[in-house]
Formats: structure tokens, sequence, C-alpha cells
């Protein structure tokens, strides 16, 4: 019997790669393809762990040839997409490499599903689709929210959402959907706000804090992440979207702030420059569902995994180096 093969897209980067990791834990007899175009976020040394493990392809989502050619060659069961630029400053500056990956991407991996039969299709999605809570407490996004995306990186996500539904409406390919808050841990590039910050203060660098620091955010350690992944894909009801929630809200400048005490760093490292265009005031999930359908609740709190993501960062500067370069 042929092993099940599945195929991880988007796999060096850094939710794509943890996920590789502990999806080969946790699937030992699978055959695991990694599919990545090693974009200045992607790193195969995020993979050096598992390379004996896994099989890497070289390859851009958005080109037909190299899609097909993965396809035709290792014939997945499984798919899942993390594969998409993600960082919303630079959707800002340049929204057309957005609009290619995003959305021309998945619609190309959605085809080259559709053409050889899989049995399930999962996109990695966000809760920026859903807009902004703005300053109010006590309401959440839930799957039946409205997408309602503000920057260019939202919105591209969001069609692209909207085409993985549409090809599960017209064409019955079985697909599935999560949506997750924030997420912390190894391996994240260092253009977001953590890893950004803390490695800025580890050289006592300024913190650039946009406009007052209240806007929050709801975070998640990245391994209770790859746990939900590996959940809906096996076992979520086609044709559904998951929110994914860590139930452990913070304020930009409460995060900064934890990072530099941690450090044992001054808080005047911490300068407020002018606000983000279309900056989302909040975010926050409502995730009853998957915890009802699929008994997911987070596993890592964040007063412990804090404190690990801050040492794996000082103890990798290299690695911190090699993505600079």
């Amino acid at each position: 019997m042929k092993k099940k093969t599945i195929l991880i897209v988007g796999g060096a980067g850094f939710i794509g790669s943890n996920f590789v990791h502990y999806y080969a834990d946790l699937h030992k007899n699978s055959e695991i393809i990694v599919f990545d175009a090693l974009t200045y976020a992607g790193n195969l040394k995020n993979l050096e762990a598992v390379k004996n493990r896994i099989t890497f392809v070289k390859g851009d989502i958005a080109n037909k040839k190299d899609v097909e050619n993965v396809f035709s060659e290792y014939k997945p069961n499984f798919i899942v997409n993390f594969a998409a630029e993600t960082h919303v400053d630079r959707s800002i500056l340049g929204p057309e490499i957005f609009l290619e990956t995003n959305v021309k991407g998945t619609q190309v991996l959605l085809e080259a599903s559709k053409k050889y039969d899989i049995t399930r299709y999962l996109q990695v999605s966000t809760d920026e689709v859903y807009g902004d809570l703005g300053d109010t407490t006590g309401t959440y996004f839930t799957e039946e929210t409205p997408l309602s995306p503000n920057c260019p990186y939202a919105a591209s996500k969001a069609s692209a959402d909207l085409f993985v539904l549409s090809y599960f409406e017209t064409y019955n390919l079985p697909v599935v959907i999560t949506r997750c808050t924030n997420n912390y841990g190894p391996f994240q590039y260092p253009e977001k706000l953590i890893p950004f910050f803390l490695t800025k203060a580890m050289n006592n660098k300024e913190l650039p804090m946009y406009g007052d620091g209240k806007n929050i955010r709801d975070w998640l350690y990245v391994k209770d992440h790859c746990r939900a992944i590996e959940l809906v894909l096996h076992k979520g009801k086609i044709g559904n979207v998951y929110n994914i929630g860590g139930h452990n809200e913070k304020t930009n400048i409460e995060i900064t702030k934890l990072l530099l005490d941690k450090l044992g760093k001054s808080h005047d490292l911490i300068t407020y420059v002018k606000d983000r265009q279309a900056h989302d005031r909040r975010y926050a999930m409502d995730a009853s569902k998957i915890e009802r359908e699929l008994g997911w609740t987070p596993e890592y709190t964040f007063e412990e995994w804090i404190d690990g993501t801050i040492d794996w960062y000082k103890n990798n500067k290299e690695w911190i180096k090699s993505c600079k370069k």
C-alpha cells in the first residue's frame, strides 16, 4: 500500500517549518514533500533537524509548471498551503506580489489539487480577513463574521479564502480553511513584532512603536497552531472554516515592555512613530467551534513559552544573521 503523501507548501517559513517538524514526529510513516520558493522569509536552516525525513522541492506556487511538476511526480494525498506573503507593511508598499502569490498562487494549487483528485486541501489563513473589532471588548470574530479586510495583505488572503470555498462549491474539492491569531515561537523571520523587537533590543537599538501602542492582538504559541492544523486536516468537516485563537489578548506596548523587562533593557528604547496606514485596532477569535468539534484547546501558556521563545532567539544569533543576509 502506498504511503500517504503530504505536500506542505511554504514549509520553509515560520509556521510552515514548525508544522513540518510537528507532522514528521506525529506521522512517521507518511511521505513529506516540502515545496517552497525560498523567498526572504523561507530558510532551509529551519528544516535542518528533519532534512533526512522530508523531500524538499524548490518552486513557486504561482508558477503552473512548478506546481504541475511536484504534483505529477509525488501525487500527494494531502495539501497544506502555508505559502504567502504576510507582512502588512510590505503589502502597503507593494501590493502586487501579494496578489501574485496569495491569490494567483492559491488558484494554481487548487487547480492542480482538482486535477490530481487529492484527499484534502487545507488553506492556512488569518484573523486579519475579518477586519477590525475597534476599541470594543468582549466581542470576537466567529466563522460567520463577514470578511472585511482593510490592508492589501488581508485583502489578498480573503480573496484566496473565497477561491478555496468556490472550488468546494463548484467542483466539490475537499477543502478546509483555518484562520489563526498572531503566532510566536522559533524560526519567525525578524520583521514581525516579537522577533523584530527582540533582535533590536538585544543590540540596544530603538524599537519603533506605531501610534500609541495600544493595538490589541491575541497571541498563540506556534506549536498549538500546528496541532490545530493537523486536527483540521484529518478530522475537520469538508467545506468548513475553523478559527484558532489563544485567549491571550495583549496590546503591542504590553508585549514590547515585557520583552524589554525579560532582556533587562530600558523602556527608553521604545520610540513612538507615526501609525501605520489601515492599522486595525483589535483582533480576537472565538475558537469555540474547533474546541467543540475537534477537542482542540491551547496547551502552551504565554507566560511559559514567551521565555522559551526569547531564549531561542538569544541562542540562535547565527540564524538571525543568516536571515538578514
